[in-house]
């Protein structure tokens, strides 16, 4: 499994992400984001590949539901084709530790075998050491 940490503050561009798709992300919300800019996070999210998002951290639940409306969105509130299905989960009351262990174990695709992580942190310092450490750990 490869993964990528990625640390943006609430209003920064998300990065291109290439020959990354399909993959899974982690969310750690460690900041509060403003309603368009989740919104915006979330189909850029939608449209890079992301299969399969967890969301940790404040206000994780919105972040599903957030990026459920970009799936659908994607897809003009249609049907959307299994692979370009978005599995979202939100973990509001677990340890990061748990979360991690949970996208490396259990969190999988329907229909896409997801080898690849993104590791989304959304918040004021950099903690990419420390993140990958945990999931290797799981």
């Amino acid at each position: 499994m490869s993964g990528r940490y990625v640390r943006l503050m609430p209003g920064d561009p998300p990065p291109e992400l290439i020959d990354f798709a399909p993959f899974k992300a982690v969310l750690i919300i460690e900041a509060d984001v403003e309603p368009g800019w989740q919104a915006k996070v979330s189909r850029w999210l939608a449209d890079t590949g992301c299969r399969y998002m967890i969301a940790w951290g404040a206000g994780c639940r919105s972040w599903d539901s957030s990026v459920d409306v970009a799936n659908l969105e994607q897809f003009d509130y249609g049907d959307i084709p299994d692979d370009d299905f978005i599995m979202t989960t939100w973990h509001d009351n677990e340890a990061l530790e748990q979360v991690l262990c949970f996208a490396k174990t259990s969190a999988n695709h329907p229909t896409l075998d997801l080898q690849n992580v993104l590791f989304l942190h959304i918040g004021p310092s950099f903690r990419g050491e420390e993140i990958s450490a945990l999931f290797a750990a799981a």
